[in-house]
């Protein structure tokens, strides 16, 4: 088994890069893809005017214990019920999502790359990079599309929370990275090396 870590700024690509990783995969080759996301805590006992000032851009908003854990379950061959988060009421749901272990592990979030037991669980760790203002606008239309929120919203999350928190958090683990994927999804020549990388430790693995 092949674990991939993928982390970068929000808006940044790295869903694009993911997709572009498991579409040019052949049939036999088997990814699965655990995101960061659907490990964030529970906050269902606070008000929805509480969760919706939460930090949701710091490492400690995330169940780390858990996810580390499911990693490693996976990786001794056992499945993993993953738990669902909702965007909208900020709350982790009742349904689970059943997770069988698979020849490539993709670990995909902002923050993975701030979390010291899990790093030592990725044999890959790639850094989507992106200009400031190109994640800046693919926040918005994520945010205003897909979670239900408004501009202003998003543009005071984004001054307060998003940007501070990958200055001080994000930004400084891309020195962990094996690879740094500039322009994101976009870049064809990076994700060409990228997949010629995996596909060169996946057999060394499979040889081990």
């Amino acid at each position: 088994m092949l674990i991939i870590g993928i982390a970068g700024g929000s808006g940044s690509g790295k869903t694009t890069v993911v997709r572009e990783i498991t579409r040019r995969m052949s049939p036999h080759e088997q990814v699965t893809v655990i995101p960061q996301d659907s490990y964030y805590k529970d906050q269902g006992h606070l008000s929805m005017e509480e969760r919706q000032a939460l930090n949701f851009d710091h490492p400690d908003s995330i169940d780390w214990d858990l996810l580390v854990k499911h990693l490693r379950e996976l990786k001794a061959g056992r499945a993993i019920d993953q738990p669902t988060y909702s965007y909208i009421t900020c709350t982790r749901q009742p349904e689970t999502v059943h997770v069988e272990p698979s020849d490539i592990i993709i670990v995909e979030g902002i923050l993975i790359f701030t979390c010291k037991p899990l790093m030592k669980e990725l044999d890959i760790k790639v850094f989507v990079d992106a200009d400031d203002d190109d994640r800046l606008m693919r926040v918005i239309t994520r945010d205003i599309v897909e979670r239900g929120k408004n501009v202003e919203w998003v543009i005071d999350r984004y001054t307060k929370t998003v940007k501070p928190m990958y200055l001080q958090f994000i930004a400084p683990s891309k020195r962990y990275a094996d690879i740094i994927v500039p322009q994101g999804g976009h870049n064809k020549v990076a994700i060409n090396v990228l997949l010629s990388g995996i596909r060169k430790m996946a057999k060394e693995k499979e040889q081990e």
